[in-house]
């Protein structure tokens, strides 16, 4: 046992005596009988152990006071009792009995000295602890510089907790000077001495007036909407911006500063959760055998992690590229889906006799298409890559799964196949042409294509561009300061794909709501602000030009194309167009056979989309510090 505990012990039995010899005296009105001073002489020693010993029976040697809560103190509360009790007992059984009124004294002047004892100890602490902390700060002037002063937004139950934290590292220099609440009538009340001083509009003069450095967010009932706009209101001060989780990860109470997370990009985007409709997925995806091409990709693996809980009979990961579709099949076997039940298959779509081996094994029920090159600059300058790959590689997938007549068949698409101005975005055009007319041809295959803009944080997309060249000291590369585009996250574009499949019927597009567009200018601009750095002090912000191909905004639907509601308000239903695969096919021999000749190739395409504008400039320039398609 450490020696503070003994020392704790003693002294509590010194002070249990104390306590019984005042309860005596003040019950015989000052002057004590003979025999009762014998009877407290003759339990001197033993009531002392009984109290202590219900004390040990409590852990109460094992609560750290200069921590104390209500919590610990009821519960030492109700271990005098029950040792008050237990010494009355004594006295019964041995005929060493005081008055039973001297038990009910003894009760509360015992309380009262164990309570005074801990919460003394408790200043004590403290006490010593500034004591220490103003001797480092006379000796060491650079560390009252350093002291962080932090702001809290919320003046709820989060905030407390947070403070309450912060409050408990004496010797941190992390100081919480004030918070801000848009209830007015918190204003000028405060939280643990921590005074509420304004609203959230006030934040940028607050922070000005009161020279904070660190903002907390703490009102994680919040819509992401509303933390989106917190942020923005922020983003005009110089502070270190940071966040509480919201209530799906709700802060526990004794890891309220650990919880604590730094604002990303997402946060910005101001897009509430999602929720799937379940019920309706569950029916699709339960008990079938679900293919995802390129599942080893961006998408594609969110989707085989979202496919996983709804347990299908079996999930196949078919892709070309080994590294990503084996770090996937490991993350998915520890999270518990059985070995049986999952099937990694290194192959191309390109390759029709591999995946008609595929097929023939497995015989999918459901199949995601997500396989493609994406990437606008390098389709550009290859553009019979992205015609083999995204083209004949979705020819050869659709067919098959006409062929082995498949539930249904939902296409990955993409914003830029609407009136494209790159290679890229027409073949995907071409895709969804060859799913809408093949939809004609197949009483049992459900052939449908869901088309969105940019999800954050996707291989080769705009954030880990900018965190790589921010690593790099800089400069953030956009191609146009007047750039726009849609974005989404991963997660929330897959929940609303798995959504749109329950409602295919076939030839359908699927538009997805994306929201408020975003300057790509103010990305790059809050990016570095919240990597806690200036622009243009600390990382300039560089402008390349459009590369070939490049829009200055993305569209989402075509002229022809009407719009549908669907139940979930996230989700559009673009008109199918009226395809006759026969004709399709006759053009899709033409581009076949001029797949080696880039300038044919690209006449090809445009005969077979009208809308694709052919830039016939030279080949994409490779460009380090370009921005890739986004």
């Amino acid at each position: 046992m450490k020696r503070y505990k003994i020392l704790l012990i003693l002294f509590d039995a010194i002070l249990i005596n104390l306590a019984f010899f005042l309860a005596l005296w003040l019950r015989v009105e000052f002057t004590i009988p003979s025999k009762f001073l014998v009877a407290f002489r003759n339990s001197v020693l033993i009531m002392p152990l009984i109290q202590i010993g219900v004390f040990m029976f409590f852990k109460i040697y094992n609560i750290l006071w200069r921590y104390t809560s209500t919590k610990e103190l009821f519960k030492l509360a109700s271990a005098v009792l029950i040792g008050s009790i237990g010494c009355l007992s004594f006295g019964v059984m041995t005929g060493h009995l005081l008055p039973r009124s001297v038990y009910i004294i003894y009760l509360f002047i015992i309380l009262l000295f164990m309570l005074g004892s801990r919460i003394g100890i408790r200043i004590i602490y403290r006490l010593l602890k500034n004591d220490e902390l103003s001797l480092s700060m006379l000796f060491n002037k650079e560390t009252e510089l350093h002291k962080k002063r932090i702001m809290i937004i919320g003046a709820g139950e989060a905030s407390s907790i947070l403070i309450k934290e912060f409050q408990k590292e004496f010797n941190s220099l992390n100081d919480v000077v004030l918070a801000v609440d848009d209830d007015i009538h918190k204003h000028h009340a405060s939280i643990h001495g921590v005074p509420v001083k304004g609203s959230i509009e006030d934040v940028p003069n607050l922070a000005s007036k009161w020279m904070i450095d660190e903002i907390i967010i703490a009102i994680p009932s919040a819509s992401k909407r509303r933390i989106a706009k917190i942020i923005k209101i922020c983003n005009t001060t110089n502070c270190c911006l940071k966040l509480v989780p919201p209530l799906t990860k709700a802060i526990d109470a004794s890891l309220g500063v650990k919880n604590i997370r730094s604002v990303n990009i997402e946060d910005l985007l101001g897009r509430d959760e999602i929720n799937l409709d379940s019920t309706d997925v569950a029916a699709y995806l339960k008990s079938n055998t679900v293919l995802v091409t390129g599942g080893g990709g961006s998408i594609g693996s969110e989707l085989c992690r979202q496919i996983m809980s709804f347990n299908p009979n079996k999930l196949i990961i078919f892709d070309i590229y080994e590294n990503n579709a084996y770090d996937l099949q490991n993350e998915l076997l520890q999270k518990g889906l059985g070995s049986s039940h999952l099937e990694v298959i290194i192959g191309s779509v390109r390759d029709s006799n591999k995946l008609r081996q595929v097929f023939e094994k497995h015989s999918p029920d459901i199949i995601f298409h997500a396989a493609a090159h994406k990437h606008v600059p390098l389709m550009e300058a290859n553009p019979e890559e992205a015609v083999k790959n995204n083209v004949f590689g979705t020819l050869n997938t659709a067919l098959l799964a006409k062929e082995f007549r498949v539930k249904k068949f939902i296409l990955i698409s993409t914003d830029k196949a609407v009136n494209p101005t790159n290679v890229m975005g027409a073949t995907k055009r071409i895709c969804e042409m060859i799913i809408q007319s093949l939809s004609k041809e197949s009483p049992y295959t459900e052939f449908a294509a869901v088309r969105f803009g940019n999800v954050l944080g996707s291989n080769g997309s705009v954030i880990p561009l900018f965190r790589k060249q921010l690593e790099a000291g800089g400069p953030l590369t956009v191609t146009h300061k007047d750039i726009i585009r849609y974005f989404m996250t991963i997660p929330e574009a897959v929940r609303l794909i798995l959504q749109a499949m329950t409602f295919a019927k076939g030839g359908e597009i699927f538009v997805l709501d994306m929201g408020e567009p975003v300057k790509i200018m103010d990305l790059a601009k809050n990016f570095i602000k919240l990597s806690g750095l200036t622009v243009g002090k600390d990382i300039e912000i560089k402008v390349t030009g459009l590369r070939p191909g490049e829009k200055l905004y993305e569209e989402l639907l075509m002229d022809e194309e009407g719009l549908k509601k669907t139940t979930c308000d996230k989700i559009f239903i673009g008109q199918p167009l009226d395809l006759s695969f026969e004709e399709l096919s006759k053009q899709l021999d033409l581009l076949q056979g001029s797949i080696h000749d880039k300038e044919t190739l690209k006449a090809c395409i445009a005969s077979i989309v009208p809308t694709y504008q052919i830039d016939h400039s030279s080949v994409a320039r490779h460009n380090s510090f370009y921005t890739p398609a986004i």
